[in-house]
């Protein structure tokens, strides 16, 4: 069987854990794709990137039995995230109701709401619980224990109480995650990008552009979480030094997008730009974005937030988890925000065409894995 080689570029989140936690994942999974399947997938180690360490970071990946060889970049901007992921609970506290009040004048609210209701909650919900739930823990005792003791002493416990249990719950509930990504993003959607982050992209569609005229069969771009918001500016850029035209074996993936998140900014002129010089590109775009993932936009096309029609080959595809996870395994839930963002990387009990070691490793092309998902009733 003659090999088939891909090549795979992966864009993720605001995260800053970065490619030592991805690598594992990918690992891991492809343990689970191979007790599913019998194909054996070896995942070799991490290795610099052909533009040196600080842009990415590399691995082999060899499905034997498949025929499948890919080689893995992972676009690195961790340390990008890192200077800005705020520590320190009344610092972000203060950043994020700042953040939130730009929110308010900027965003197009209602438009999003026609578009998809869940993230409207999701971006809303964060900064309510944070104040409720800290004062509903200190309030409720104090009130009982001023049955029995003086209010003052009620008072200090229930402020000790809150201060023990509220960073829990609301870790659980994912409160801290959200509101550092919002503040983010709304200093992104106001200021743009700024030299670091623009430089750190020109690289990227650099060593794209470096491997699409390369010995493969199909080259990904594969964007995810905060990583579709950033691809769409990477792609404006990968299209211009490639003089308007990609490469047929090419496509871009987004796997639960955001777009919208700036997109509907009306103060994110720079990237409302990006989007309209994309509109009428002529590529492929792949977007697996779940229903339940309160933090995505399915069946939203990025495209369409600025312009009436777009050449891009699209699909918009929901991942249909829960055909592929037992009951208990499946990620649903307010308290498993965070965990169902990332089913998009993960395997489930059972094997999905459009999961993600079966896209990056497995011996259908995007365009093939989409069809035989289409057929699943």
């Amino acid at each position: 069987m003659e090999k088939f080689k891909r090549k795979v570029f992966y864009l993720g989140g605001f995260d800053p854990r970065g490619v030592r936690f991805y690598h594992q994942l990918y690992r891991d999974q492809a343990v689970r794709h191979g007790a599913l399947t019998g194909e054996a997938i070896s995942v070799g180690g991490r290795q610099a990137g052909a533009a040196g360490s600080a842009v990415s970071a590399t691995w082999a990946v060899d499905n034997e039995a498949a025929g499948v060889s890919t080689d893995y970049e992972y676009l690195r901007w961790e340390d990008l995230v890192g200077k800005v992921w705020i520590r320190n609970p009344g610092a972000l506290a203060l950043r994020a109701a700042r953040a939130y009040a730009g929110h308010a004048l900027k965003m197009d609210f209602w438009r999003m709401r026609r578009l998809r209701k869940g993230p409207v909650i999701t971006i809303l919900y964060p900064p309510i619980l944070a104040v409720l739930i800290p004062l509903l823990l200190a309030l409720v005792p104090a009130l009982i224990l001023s049955l029995v003791l003086p209010f003052w002493a009620g008072a200090l416990v229930g402020i000790a109480l809150s201060a023990f249990l509220s960073g829990r719950i609301l870790n659980k509930l994912v409160v801290p995650w959200l509101l550092r990504f919002m503040t983010y993003h709304g200093a992104l959607a106001a200021q743009g990008p700024g030299d670091a982050l623009d430089a750190r992209l020109d690289a990227f569609a650099g060593r794209i552009t470096q491997e699409l005229d390369g010995d493969w069969d199909e080259v990904q771009l594969v964007t995810h979480s905060a990583g579709t918001i950033l691809g769409m500016r990477l792609m404006r850029r990968l299209i211009a030094l490639r003089g308007g035209v990609l490469p047929d074996h090419f496509v871009m993936v987004g796997l639960g997008q955001v777009v919208p998140v700036i997109g509907l900014r009306r103060d994110a002129h720079w990237y409302h730009d990006d989007l309209r010089a994309l509109a009428d590109k002529a590529f492929r775009y792949v977007d697996i974005s779940s229903p339940p993932d309160g933090a995505a936009y399915y069946n939203v096309n990025p495209f369409l937030l600025v312009a009436d029609r777009y050449a891009a080959r699209v699909d918009m595809l929901s991942p249909r988890f829960h055909l592929f996870y037992e009951q208990e395994n499946y990620h649903g839930g307010w308290s498993n925000k965070y965990e169902a963002h990332f089913d998009y990387l993960r395997v489930g009990d059972r094997l999905s065409p459009l999961d993600f070691i079966s896209l990056t490793a497995g011996r259908r092309t995007v365009d093939d894995a989409v069809a035989a998902f289409r057929t699943i009733p």
